[in-house]
């Protein structure tokens, strides 16, 4: 079998001036530095082979494929919910300034285990469910290349397995 080519795409930077930690939350969409990454992307990608789109569920990183699917708009955009952000305990708080919330004693048992991570989903769990989505992505590559925008941990995990 030929190799298939899946482009994995981190979402632009995200405008937060709480610096809250987002994750899964709605309504954190792309700053305008963000959004000038997200055009630049769209240029990149204008002229390459694309076949095959896919976004997570999320704002931030539908804005970022935006500028990618018009330069395509022969080819729809599939939302796929295994390339979302991965859970976290500490979700729309904000880490203070030297990240003093994780100096708190309440927070201690979310910290207790960095390996599984204690604090939110497991990194197995993240790599199965973004290695199933880039199966995908890599099967409906046939004759062109496939488009994943998704987010920092899930890409991590997600070069973990390459």
């Amino acid at each position: 079998m030929a190799p298939r080519i899946v482009h994995l795409v981190r979402h632009g930077q995200v405008y937060n001036p709480e610096s809250v930690l987002y994750g899964r939350l709605p309504g954190y969409g792309l700053s305008e530095l963000g959004k000038q990454m997200a055009e630049r992307l769209g240029e990149y990608f204008a002229d390459a082979p694309l076949v095959h789109l896919v976004s997570s569920p999320l704002q931030r990183a539908q804005e970022t494929m935006a500028p990618i699917a018009d330069a395509h708009p022969e080819l729809g955009v599939g939302i796929d919910e295994r390339v979302i952000e991965a859970a976290n305990v500490f979700e729309g708080k904000s880490f203070g300034k030297y990240n003093q919330l994780l100096l708190k004693p309440s927070s201690w048992w979310a910290l207790r285990n960095p390996l599984r991570p204690s604090w939110g989903e497991p990194y197995p769990s993240v790599v199965a469910r973004m290695r199933a989505a880039l199966a995908d992505a890599a099967e409906a590559a046939v004759d062109g290349e496939s488009l994943i925008v998704a987010h920092e941990l899930p890409i991590w995990m997600a070069r973990s397995w390459a």
